[in-house]
């Protein structure tokens, strides 16, 4: 598999207690928190790609743009769909968009950089 326009990811959860805004700090609501929103868009890229990276590549996270739209409250099931939109070089740009049964919640981007994983962490102790 090669990283190519496409590649798609789709995660279903439920929002949980630890998923409130209250919980991560993000607010002071029992609803699906927007930082969540973001672990979730970021875990659904991953995956969209993981079959196609070569052996010893990863993906970095470096820019995001996200839209919380509606409020989920604990119980709602959420369905996070990103999908690869743009491949330019190392640099890969995703859609995403998370729906509950009801309405679209949130909607954005988020930008990933392909990296070989030895030299990244090398890079951090210098």
């Amino acid at each position: 598999m090669t990283l190519t326009p496409g590649l798609r990811a789709r995660l279903l959860v439920m929002v949980e207690r630890e998923d409130t805004a209250i919980s991560v700090g993000s607010g002071d609501v029992p609803v699906l928190a927007t930082p969540r929103v973001l672990a979730l868009a970021e875990r659904a890229t991953v995956q969209a790609i993981a079959d196609a990276l070569r052996d010893g590549q990863t993906s970095v996270g470096t820019r995001v743009t996200l839209e919380h739209l509606a409020a989920s409250p604990i119980g709602a099931h959420v369905e996070l769909t990103a999908e690869l939109t743009e491949v330019d070089g190392r640099r890969l740009v995703f859609a995403f968009t998370a729906r509950d049964r009801h309405t679209v919640v949130a909607t954005g981007t988020v930008e990933r950089v392909v990296v070989d994983r030895e030299r990244f962490l090398a890079k951090l102790t210098g």
